[in-house]
Order: structure tokens, then sequence, then C-alpha cells
């Protein structure tokens, strides 16, 4: 059996993608999100998350190192803060390592340039490598599966060197 990894772009918005060792992309999901947070905001539901996860049966994960953003407020960063968790303790819970990647590590792996409008150089990037599943990265708003997707591949290079 192949061994499996994960590339996670967290929050609410975020996505999981689901890679074998080659760097094949398996599967890809957005991250589940219910409006149950405080105050009716969306929040990662752990119950889906930890569904998701167990049924990849992945050994590892390469997950996006996020923290408090320029000009963020206290909710916003909380909120931010709050998906980490649940996702560190949801990969947790699995068994499943979990290795952070600063973006600019990431980008750079995957030849991006830095910033918020070269997002859709992220979905380019990805359409690129796993050209049979385009469909996957179409929409604008699929940014964030491109990124998971990039984040694991960046992941998986840096653990073979």
């Amino acid at each position: 059996m192949t061994a499996i990894y994960l590339g996670i772009d967290p929050g609410v918005h975020g996505a999981v993608a689901v890679l074998n060792a080659d760097g094949r992309l398996v599967e890809i999901h957005d991250i589940p999100a219910l409006a149950d947070g405080a105050k009716g905001r969306n929040a990662i539901n752990a119950p889906l998350l930890a569904s998701m996860v167990f049924k990849s049966h992945a050994t590892a994960a390469f997950c996006e190192l996020v923290g408090p953003r320029p000009g963020e407020g206290a909710v916003g960063a909380f909120g931010f803060g709050r998906s980490r968790g649940v996702i560190e303790g949801v990969l947790g819970a699995a068994g499943i390592a979990c290795t952070m990647i600063a973006p600019p590590v990431w980008k750079r792996a995957a030849g991006i340039a830095p910033g918020k409008e070269n997002k859709d150089s992220a979905r380019a990037a990805a359409i690129a490598l796993w050209p049979s599943q385009a469909h996957l990265f179409a929409r604008k708003c699929d940014v964030d599966r491109a990124e998971a997707a990039l984040i694991g591949l960046a992941g998986l290079k840096r653990a073979a060197t």
C-alpha cells in the first residue's frame, strides 16, 4: 500500500488535498465549515473534518503555517487560530504527524510569487501539475484547493531532501 499525505490550506474557506508519495492528487476536499460558530460565523466542523482525515488513511500532513494577519481584528485572529487548533487536534487524534510550512516556503517550491495578488498563479500551477484534474481548480473560489495541493506537494519535496 502506498503512503498517503495531506496538504492543508487552513481556515474556514480552506481545503484538504490527498496525495500519494509520487505527488499524484488522489482527491481534494473543501474544509467542512458550518455557520455554527460565535454569532453564526463559519467555523470548521471538527467531526466532519475528522471523518475526512480518518478516511484518507494518511501517514503525514503538511499544513500552511498561519498566524495573525496585519490589520486583522481580534475576533478574526481568534477564529483563524481556532481553525488551526481544530486541524491540529484532528490530526493529533488520528495519529498523523503534521509539518507546518510557512507561505513563502511552499510558494517558492511551487514557483509562485508571494502576495495576495498572485492567487490565480496557484490555480494555474495546480492545473499545470494535474491537468487531468483541472476541473478541480476551474473556479476562482478553488484557489484554496490549489493551495492545499501545492502545500502538500511542497511538503513531499521537502521531506524527500
